[in-house]
């Protein structure tokens, strides 16, 4: 990370630090050729630009750091979504499971059997959901922890 944040800093200080300076200018085509003016030399004339950069001038080091932490601010902000969004699937992904171990638990509900071994089943059918309800619960109330904090921290870099 220091690394990329170091190559960053290089980067945007070479680039940047340069004063630039923009001037316009127009070209006319005439029969003679092309001329090159400051001021519009006939009807035709089209508008052009030159950027150059002073390569002595140096900008002012604030600037710097303010675009670095709007940079690292954006990077973290784009992190964290992507971490609420794979937390809301975890979520759903736990959702799906906990429906289908419970419809396979009610499915052991269907089969034809005697009274007795009827109700053994139901009684050990409850327990079971139950338990998965009670594991899911618990999965679900540590995700909803993770997915307000990960809410809470996005809220602070937006």
């Amino acid at each position: 990370m220091q690394l990329y944040l170091k190559l960053l800093v290089l980067i945007f200080v070479s680039t940047h630090c340069f004063a630039t300076t923009t001037v316009k200018y127009f070209k006319c085509t005439t029969d003679r050729g092309i001329v090159f003016s400051q001021f519009p030399c006939s009807a035709n004339a089209t508008q052009h630009t030159i950027t150059t950069s002073d390569p002595k001038a140096s900008a002012p080091s604030e600037q710097h750091y303010k675009t670095l932490n709007n940079l690292e601010r954006n990077q973290i902000a784009k992190r964290t979504k992507r971490a609420l969004r794979a937390k809301h699937h975890e979520k759903a992904v736990l959702n799906r499971k906990r429906d289908t171990a419970v419809r396979e638990q009610q499915d052991k509900l269907t089969k034809l059997m005697n009274e007795d071994r009827r109700k053994k089943v139901v009684r050990q059918v409850k327990k079971e959901i139950k338990a998965i309800n009670k594991a899911h619960a618990k999965a679900i109330k540590s995700l909803e922890k993770e997915i307000s904090k990960l809410e809470k921290q996005l809220k602070e870099y937006e």
